[in-house]
């Protein structure tokens, strides 16, 4: 039998929001395994139990170029501590530049990109020379690149915290720009089915079957009700089945095919996806900084 420590309830509530208690005789039936006790978390207390998997909780920006002819573009994330640096017309400025050279220059990874240069300086002394100046950390965490089958389209919401790049095939640019819109407000995980992991589906019907058991349902029910529950599951997450955000009797799908159009890729980039925010007590830090300078 695992030993549980607190750290490892701590960790499982700040996941998933579960009680106490309920994190740690989660994690014991699932003799310690946190992937395991999520799953067990989920069957018996639903969707709050993944609620706190999707909080944003880091402060930057995201920032989108395309190019003139909409064929090539880049969508980056660009972090930094506090939303205040966020909003500063230089880290903006850079943050901007860093997509640029990602769409043009096509970096094979974050380390590819800050050796880049511009006018005689990498973007890594670009970076550093800011944080000097600013004296905030920043960090270019994660991009993707697109050369596009038909025509690239972007939009960006919530002051650059949440932005959206698809690759429209066909339509026109209404359509694109409602596509690009949706993408942002409904935050799907893929295109259709085939973009999820076959694991993920599995475990949905896993945790579907065991809510049915834990409420009486009978064993031949069991499958029928399994399948219902991964069809909503994919209807709620893939872009193609989703309504359609502005008209909800279509799905985006539909609406696509009355239009003759498809859309070949898409990425969604939401500020702080996965981090964890700074969580400073602003009065608490002057106090221990006063104190210092007194015991100084």
């Amino acid at each position: 039998m695992a030993v549980i420590t607190a750290a490892m309830v701590k960790a499982l509530r700040e996941k998933t929001d579960a009680p106490m208690m309920e994190c740690k005789k989660a994690l014991t039936e699932a003799n310690g395994d946190a992937a395991k006790a999520e799953e067990i978390l989920r069957v018996k207390l639903g969707n709050k139990a993944s609620k706190a998997a999707t909080r944003v909780t880091a402060e930057g920006v995201v920032t989108v170029f395309v190019s003139a002819d909409r064929k090539v573009g880049a969508i980056l994330e660009t972090n930094s501590e506090t939303d205040f640096v966020a909003k500063n017309p230089e880290f903006l400025q850079m943050a901007n530049l860093a997509a640029k050279l990602v769409a043009e220059q096509n970096p094979a990874d974050v380390a590819a990109l800050a050796a880049l240069e511009v006018e005689g300086q990498t973007l890594e002394a670009i970076r550093t020379a800011l944080v000097g100046k600013i004296g905030e950390n920043m960090t270019f965490r994660r991009f993707v690149r697109f050369e596009a089958q038909g025509n690239l389209h972007q939009y960006i919401h919530g002051g650059a915290k949440i932005a959206a790049l698809v690759d429209v095939v066909g339509g026109d640019d209404e359509l694109a720009h409602g596509v690009a819109m949706h993408i942002a407000a409904s935050k799907p995980k893929a295109l259709d089915k085939d973009g999820i992991d076959p694991a993920v589906i599995e475990t949905e019907r896993r945790v579907a079957i065991e809510k049915a058991k834990e409420a009486g349902k009978p064993e031949a029910m069991l499958e029928r009700i399994a399948d219902g529950t991964v069809q909503k599951y994919l209807k709620e997450v893939t872009l193609l089945n989703q309504p359609f955000v502005m008209d909800d009797k279509v799905t985006v799908g539909q609406l696509l095919s009355s239009k003759g159009a498809s859309v070949a890729q898409f990425s969604l980039y939401v500020v702080g996806e996965g981090l964890e925010k700074r969580n400073d007590d602003f009065a608490a830090e002057v106090a221990a900084q006063t104190a210092a300078a007194k015991k100084a």
